[in-house]
């Protein structure tokens, strides 16, 4: 089974900016339409996994975090979203579980 990648820093910036679009440059809403939809949606029609690369960047802020992976989760069921995303990184290892209690959370 072929996997798919995304590498945040390479794909789309090394510097993730705010929430939206209207607070800045490279906000999580812009990464989220642009790429990690996209790429969630060909992970599923492939029925593959897509691994997220976190590494690389100048850091994170969380409002983009919750409003890329938690905005994914308002959109698809959360169950799923854990079931095809994998994450690296090996700069800030913590980034995983708050990600993933991004996506928990985001219905509730």
């Amino acid at each position: 089974m072929e996997e798919l990648y995304l590498n945040v820093a390479s794909e789309f910036s090394d510097t993730p900016g705010p929430r939206s679009r209207d607070e800045g440059e490279f906000s999580g809403q812009e990464f989220l339409d642009k790429i990690l939809r996209p790429r969630f949606e060909e992970a599923l029609r492939n029925k593959t996994l897509l691994h997220i690369n976190l590494d690389g960047t100048a850091g994170y802020a969380t409002s983009f975090l919750e409003a890329a992976f938690g905005g994914l989760a308002r959109q698809f069921p959360p169950e799923t979203l854990l079931k095809v995303l994998t994450f690296t990184s090996r700069d800030e290892p913590y980034l995983i579980e708050e990600i993933t209690e991004y996506i928990k959370e985001a219905r509730t």
